[in-house]
């Protein structure tokens, strides 16, 4: 089993498309994961920069603007699903779409209409529409994931467990069979270190942060093991640590604690090293 590494577009918004693809391409990253609706002024050149370099691409949805009002979230979920579809041309296709969809305050029921709008775009577009596990959505929790998943067996999981461990103030001993079970569901991989009072460790490299990386490394070895057993032929990870405010400032500056970037970058190599020894 092959895996392809995407680098996150978030934290780098700054650099031209250009740069940017030339520079993930240099250090090794397939492709890129991107939420293009962010800024669609600074995003029309990316297909371009993308191609030259031979880089692939996953798109990235969130709406938090809407969610209050449910009808008008269902319009917001639909329009730009379909916006993200205009990110494409004969030569570049996504691999797939990631969205955060709904609201934590949402109904089974509500999110059932959410979800049947994904299955209508990816079933019309041919672009595969997978679920994003984060903090204020329907997946913001193992349990309730769990409770999903029972009741909706088809859906595809783009797996953060990070927003799971910083929910539970644990790593999750008490509930493996939620986990096993979102794994058993998991498309892809966003590979960022939580721990029990965040989203995300500084860096997963230093030594007080082992106990974090460990965990979060048992979890991914077991989705890895999994699809490589099943005989799945490519694997995606996106290393996801972002930049502030998940990444504090020092006090009364701009300057970050450590490097976004480069983070990223030791977590894409450490997991490159780790996979080639048992695939």
């Amino acid at each position: 089993m092959k895996i392809d590494f995407f680098c996150p577009r978030w934290g780098s918004e700054g650099l031209q498309w250009n740069e940017f693809a030339e520079k993930i391409a240099n250090d090794g990253y397939v492709g890129v994961e991107v939420y293009p609706l962010g800024d669609e002024s600074t995003n029309q050149d990316m297909l371009s920069a993308l191609e030259e370099k031979n880089l692939s691409y996953i798109l990235l949805h969130a709406e938090m603007k809407e969610g209050k009002n449910f009808e008008k979230y269902l319009e917001a979920l639909e329009r730009n699903l379909y916006r993200l579809l205009d990110y494409q041309n004969q030569q570049m296709q996504p691999r797939f779409i990631v969205t955060q969809t709904g609201r934590e305050y949402y109904s089974m029921d509500q999110m059932e209409q959410c979800f049947a709008i994904c299955n209508r775009i990816a079933k019309e577009s041919g672009i595969e529409i997978i679920q994003e596990t984060h903090r204020n959505k329907w997946s913001y929790a193992a349990h309730v994931v769990k409770d999903y998943l029972a009741r909706f067996p088809e859906l595809k999981l783009a797996l953060d467990l990070s927003h799971w461990v910083c929910v539970s103030e644990s790593y999750l001993e008490d509930q493996q069979d939620a986990v096993d079970l979102a794994i058993q569901h998991t498309r892809h991989i966003h590979a960022r270190v939580g721990h029990t009072q965040g989203p995300q460790v500084l860096d997963p490299s230093a030594p007080e942060n082992r106990e974090a990386l460990q965990h979060h490394l048992n979890w991914w070895d077991r989705w890895v093991s999994r699809l490589d057993a099943d005989g799945v032929k490519i694997a995606t990870i996106t290393p996801e640590f972002g930049p502030y405010p998940y990444l504090p400032f020092k006090p009364f500056t701009k300057e970050p604690i450590s490097d976004q970037y480069a983070v990223n970058l030791w977590m894409m190599n450490h997991l490159k090293k780790r996979y080639e020894a048992i695939i």
